[in-house]
């Protein structure tokens, strides 16, 4: 599904498809479409692998990895079977190898990380069974936004309109939330390294 097919569904969604009396406009349609693709993301980001070179330092830059939003592996030293996963830390755009000894130059690393998704009017990362909660958050954006327009406005839609708008974007923006959590929740049980340091749990007591 690409840009124009996902704003064409948006307006199905929100019953917007009369051209010649649009409520929203593309560009508005885009702005929603855009910010819920970004929690979108946060919740299950585009999975990708990029491979970085070491310059004789534990330190690697991340400035490359536009769109980063978090890291799930480091393989180091590449080229092994099964794959070599290292603990790492990670600070700004500085990842830093939690080995014994420092890389030397010129050594590959392997960074698995996600990061934003795109949609533009020829190519989607969104997986098919994102595009349903993609779609649900930016209608609950754009009904939501229509509220706040159409208060204190005459509507023809009659005096509570506004309000209709707001419970409707307010259902969906709840269905949008569920959604979002039930990928983070998927995202916490992956898991392809050793962190650096363990997870909270409050089953289990880590000593002092």
């Amino acid at each position: 599904m690409d840009l124009g097919q996902m704003r064409t569904r948006l307006r199905r969604d929100l019953h917007d498809e009369d051209a010649s009396s649009y409520r929203w406009s593309d560009a508005e349609l885009d702005r929603h479409i855009d910010r819920a693709l970004r929690e979108v993301s946060q919740a299950a980001p585009w999975q990708v692998k990029a491979t970085l070179t070491t310059s004789a330092s534990r330190d690697l830059s991340l400035t490359s990895l536009a769109g980063l939003i978090v890291i799930e592996a480091v393989e180091y030293p590449v080229g092994q079977y099964p794959p070599i996963y290292v603990r790492f830390s990670r600070w700004g755009d500085t990842l830093t190898l939690l080995v014994d000894q420092t890389p030397s130059a010129g050594e590959q690393v392997y960074v698995y990380y996600g990061k934003l998704h795109t949609l533009d009017g020829t190519t989607s990362t969104i997986p098919a069974h994102l595009e349903d909660l993609a779609a649900t958050g930016a209608a609950g954006y754009a009904a939501l936004e229509w509220a706040s327009f159409a208060t204190n406005r005459v509507n023809v839609g009659g005096e509570d309109v506004a309000q209709r708008y707001l419970t409707w974007g307010g259902e969906l923006m709840a269905t949008f939330r569920q959604g979002l959590a039930r990928e983070r929740s998927r995202l916490r049980r992956r898991q392809l390294y050793r962190p650096a340091s363990p997870t909270a749990s409050q089953a289990t007591d880590w000593g002092p």
